[in-house]
């Protein structure tokens, strides 16, 4: 038997979006079709702007804000809002800030039906100078023609 590999690809589309940083190696999301909706699932996001500049250096509120604002972007060019999230994935790098990540999170999600989450304290991301990283994934059904 070989390894697992999908041979027909037609209902798995690869994108990267302008509105955030340039991937190098990766791609930022990938949409797969579910029929009568599409899931989005979106590599981790960091506090890169759609240039690849760093935003809120040693500023966990401002990279927060970008980090959430990449995610938006990449769910709003796929046809959705964030209300399609429906898990979301944060790395951080100091827990005891929980709140702060909280306080903005809550500027992007509806409060009262949030998505599912997971929390993770990690020693180090994938540059010194990034305090959060946050993967996510959504629902978006697709529109009637």
């Amino acid at each position: 038997m070989t390894g697992f590999s999908q041979t027909d690809t037609s209902f798995v589309h690869f994108r990267n979006p302008t509105s955030v940083s340039p991937a190098k190696g990766y791609s930022h999301s990938v949409e797969v079709d579910l029929g009568n909706s599409k899931m989005i699932v979106i590599s981790g996001q960091i506090a890169l702007d759609n240039k690849g500049n760093l935003i809120g250096k040693n500023n966990l509120a401002e990279q927060t804000e970008q980090v959430f604002t990449n995610i938006n972007n990449i769910v709003t060019e796929s046809g959705g809002t964030m209300d399609n999230v429906i898990k979301i994935g944060i790395f951080m790098t100091d827990i005891t800030q929980v709140q702060v990540m909280r306080d903005v999170r809550n500027k992007f999600f509806n409060h009262l039906k949030p998505p599912t989450s997971t929390l993770v304290q990690v020693c180090k991301l994938v540059r010194d100078d990034l305090l959060i990283e946050i993967e996510a994934t959504a629902i978006i059904p697709k529109k009637d023609k």
